[in-house]
């Protein structure tokens, strides 16, 4: 598979995340957790025909959760908040939330 459609993993639709999405046209998505900037931009804009303008990526340490003795960790996530042109939006994902 094109690597294009493997950076992209699911779109992160918390409050926050919408809150982004309505007032600044920002879209955040769980992506790969090796992907850059430039890939990101990419697989964005070839996916969904739009304009970047910015992206902002952070990392998240899964955190270590206890069960009696055991001990588990869950996963690294990596998310990325992808500002859009003025004009521009995702229909794709804002078909998701409603």
């Amino acid at each position: 598979m094109n690597k294009t459609y493997e950076t992209l993993r699911k779109p992160l639709l918390t409050e926050k995340s919408l809150i982004l999405r309505d007032s600044d046209n920002c879209y955040c998505f769980v992506v790969e957790k090796t992907a850059n900037k430039h890939e990101i931009r990419e697989a964005v804009e070839t996916i969904f025909k739009v304009k970047v303008e910015k992206i902002a990526t952070s990392t998240l340490r899964g955190k270590v959760k206890r069960m009696g003795r055991f001990a588990g960790k869950r996963p690294d996530l990596k998310k990325a908040f992808v500002t859009l042109k003025k004009g521009d939006k995702i229909d794709a994902v804002e078909g998701a939330s409603k």
